[in-house]
């Protein structure tokens, strides 16, 4: 119970403040014990870190998962841009994606490189799942034959990148303009 609860706090603490933000005293306050007793969980903060990723990272991957599961009927415009959405939504609602986002692109310098293998190994888990996807529009006709999957899956992706950028440096409103303009330059781009 108690390590479920602090890590429920550090995740909260480490998406608002960032790793060099986040203390374990903070941390081990707001939970109601003391500093020494987060130690009887986690060897520090690097392990509370690291553990709070993978399982950010599972979390995010399962969104994605069900997500494409559940909307799979959709026409493929409607399912990529309700996603860019969705996701928009999870970032000014949870934590975890806050979290998430946060790492992936202000990693703190010692976890590095562990930081970038886990988020590749998240963007070749999208890759892989949406190739698929954009295999199946082009079959039926509703993207131009020109376009491969896997480039408009990479496109798609940096559309994706676009949003994330814009959430952590400009906020909602502006992330939402800027989806509307990639994604319309990108459905442009790539639908018969």
């Amino acid at each position: 119970m108690t390590a479920t609860r602090i890590k429920e706090v550090a995740l909260r603490q480490f998406a608002k403040n960032g790793y060099e933000g986040a203390s374990l005293a903070d941390i081990a306050a707001e939970v109601g014990i003391k500093k020494q007793s987060i130690y009887t969980h986690f060897k520090g903060k690097d392990e509370l870190f690291l553990a709070l990723l993978g399982d950010a990272l599972d979390k995010e991957l399962r969104f994605a998962v069900d997500y494409f599961d559940r909307y799979k009927d959709l026409a493929i415009d409607q399912l990529l841009y309700d996603f860019l959405i969705q996701y928009q939504d999870c970032y000014e609602k949870d934590d975890n994606t806050k979290f998430f986002l946060r790492v992936a692109f202000f990693p703190p310098s010692h976890l590095y490189d562990i930081i970038v293998k886990e988020g590749y190994r998240y963007l070749d888990t999208l890759e892989a799942m949406l190739i698929p996807v954009f295999d199946q529009a082009i079959e039926a006709g509703n993207i131009s034959p020109e376009v491969k999957s896997d480039i408009a899956t990479i496109a798609f992706l940096a559309v994706l990148d676009g949003m994330f950028v814009e959430l952590l440096f400009g906020g909602a409103e502006r992330s939402l303009k800027r989806i509307e303009a990639s994604w319309f330059i990108y459905w442009r781009g790539i639908k018969k």
